[in-house]
């Protein structure tokens, strides 16, 4: 019997839904709607520890269009799970965040541990990748967002997760961000003293991840997330972003680091004109694919596997199986 249930991912830098027609008996799920806002909640959250107005103002008003999504499709709140990740988690204001939230979705926002994030992220990104044996176990999935980076290790089950702050949102707005002189923040390219300040907080945050999660044991990365699934449509050289053909794409150390350079030496326009390029990752991207490449220099990856499916997955298979 299928069950019909939403899933709300609220991250640092995107919202995210996903409305889908779920059979636990075959593990099969059909999509019925699949959108993503960029909202930015985060924005300043690193150096205020608040979350700003406009940035509330912008979440609420992409929950009200999600709202009349999942009524259009019959869902009720109760088969509505709403997950809040990095920013929600650490700003001091963040009951307006969960008050607004309630008033508007009748849900009330799960700010989870980054380590429940984490799992959420496995089983989202690995439940299609059974008896897929050119892609060997334990997985090493890494999920890039806005305020923090997921890393967890598996097999069947998770066997090892942890969270660091090493998000693009917040390495951009930690680094490489300058003042122009009108008081705009911009990233023109950033220059390389801010890129290696980049790296030395990557360095140090897989550091603390190899001392709980065996990197080293994995077989297989799977990379999710915006920052993943745009290197992924540069390294097609896709006319305009397509979701299919960027699932499961393997893409190579080799295409990374030529992206990531590119990106990083980039003017914003320049960044701004690449066709799969969604307007609200111009200024992020560069620290995002920084990320990535460190993950596969220090794991000795030759390749990641990108999914477009991830935490959201993970969240609405949570409804239907009540976990």
């Amino acid at each position: 019997m299928t069950t019909r249930a939403a899933a709300i991912d609220c991250g640092t830098n995107s919202i995210r839904l996903l409305v889908a027609e779920l059979d636990p008996a075959t593990g099969e799920a059909t999509d019925l709607d699949r959108r993503m806002t960029i909202v930015r909640l985060g924005q300043g959250v690193d150096r205020t520890g608040r979350l700003a107005p406009e940035a509330l103002e912008r979440t609420f008003a992409a929950c009200r269009e999600y709202a009349e999504v999942i009524r259009g499709h019959g869902v009720t709140p109760d088969r509505t799970r709403f997950v809040a990740t990095s920013a929600s988690r650490d700003a001091e204001n963040r009951d307006d965040f969960v008050r607004g939230v309630v008033d508007i979705l009748g849900v009330e926002p799960e700010v989870i541990t980054g380590d429940r994030e984490a799992a959420f992220s496995f089983t989202g990104a690995t439940r299609e990748l059974a008896g897929q044996e050119h892609l060997p176990k334990p997985y090493l999935v890494v999920d890039i967002g806005g305020g923090s980076t997921e890393f967890v290790v598996g097999d069947d089950a998770v066997r090892a997760a942890r969270s660091v702050d090493i998000g693009c949102v917040r390495l951009t707005e930690r680094h490489l961000l300058r003042e122009d002189g009108s008081g705009r923040k911009v990233v023109d390219p950033p220059t390389p003293e801010r890129i290696a300040a980049v790296r030395s907080d990557v360095d140090a945050a897989l550091d603390l991840v190899e001392s709980s999660v065996p990197l080293a044991d994995a077989r297989t990365l799977v990379g999710l997330a915006g920052s993943v699934t745009t290197v992924a449509g540069i390294a097609l050289d896709l006319p305009e972003y397509d979701s299919e053909a960027i699932h499961h794409a393997r893409i190579t150390i080799e295409q990374v680091a030529e992206i990531t350079e590119r990106l990083l030496t980039a003017t914003h326009d320049e960044r701004a004109a690449i066709p799969v390029m969604h307007p609200g990752r111009v200024d992020v991207i560069g620290a995002g694919a920084l990320v990535l490449l460190s993950v596969m220099e220090r794991v000795g990856a030759d390749e990641v596997v990108v999914s477009e499916h991830d935490i959201l997955d993970g969240i609405v298979w949570s409804v239907a199986e009540g976990g």
